[in-house]
């Protein structure tokens, strides 16, 4: 085997074989336009559709290869178009993409494989991929235990909930409090990952579904002003707790450790061809 081989995945041969067989039955994607409706950022619907008026590449990428949706040390070479430019896309996925009482990790896997086919045949993606060493945070469990609230909702309830009431999806909001239904703690490593300074990794060994409503935190990474944005402009976050504070609320806490985490090179990707 050569040196390539043995540090850089495989992406396809890391989802089960079901999973790599499957494509959307049917893509359309079209510049976003202004003042077409309300913004609706992309959802992952029950069946396993993927909508959205306003979709960011990168919003396609973090779902696709559980990145952050913000800049990360685990993604590279990757063009401000991705992040700045828009798209209403409709994908249709097959009938049988996903069977009643799949588990959701397989769920969100055969996603991830129909999302990772559209990149590549809609934006002729090429993605390199190598695993690292890096520093990370782990999210574990504090000395004194949980202190979670268990969801009211099922996970075979999920596949009827969408939008604002989907399973695993958490309300925005300035200061990105985390509030939400029903999510799972990888769920919440992915989330707060996009404003931490270093990767986070679930390792609380907790399983379920968990109702969460903490208060806003300060991120570690500030977003770049607005446009003419005023010099020493007033930082909105000031005064917010960090998320170490907030997380310890939850019985929960942040330690830096190693691990090794793949690591994505994009290597080729273009503006998608519209229908």
């Amino acid at each position: 085997m050569s040196a390539l081989c043995r540090t850089t995945l495989c992406l396809l041969a890391a989802l089960p074989a079901f999973a790599q067989s499957q494509q959307f039955a049917k893509i359309t994607i079209k510049p976003a336009l202004a003042g077409n409706g309300p913004a609706e950022p992309m959802q992952v619907l029950p069946g396993g559709d993927v909508a959205g008026s306003a979709v960011p590449v990168i919003a396609l990428l973090s779902y696709a290869y559980d990145l952050p949706s913000n800049p990360s040390p685990r993604l590279a070479k990757l063009p401000d178009w991705t992040i700045r430019e828009k798209y209403e896309i409709d994908a249709k996925a097959p009938a049988n993409a996903l069977a009643a009482g799949l588990q959701q990790s397989e769920v969100r896997a055969r996603v991830q494989q129909m999302i990772r086919g559209l990149l590549a045949d809609r934006f002729q993606l090429a993605m390199r991929v190598e695993n690292k060493t890096m520093p990370v945070y782990a999210l574990t469990v504090a000395a004194g235990g949980p202190k979670l609230r268990r969801s009211e909702v099922a996970e075979k309830d999920c596949a009827r909930r969408s939008g604002t009431d989907a399973c695993h999806n958490f309300a925005g909001g300035l200061g990105h409090a985390l509030n939400a239904e029903a999510i799972d703690m990888d769920d919440l490593g992915r989330y707060i990952s996009n404003w931490t300074d270093l990767p986070v990794v679930n390792r609380t060994g907790l399983s379920g579904l968990f109702r969460v409503n903490s208060e806003a935190w300060t991120p570690m990474r500030l977003p770049p002003p607005p446009p003419n944005a005023a010099a020493g402009a007033a930082n909105p976050f000031a005064g917010l707790p960090t998320i170490f504070t907030v997380l310890g609320k939850l019985g929960l806490e942040l330690k830096r450790q190693d691990e090794t985490l793949p690591v994505y090179t994009v290597e080729r990707i273009e503006r998608p061809s519209i229908n």
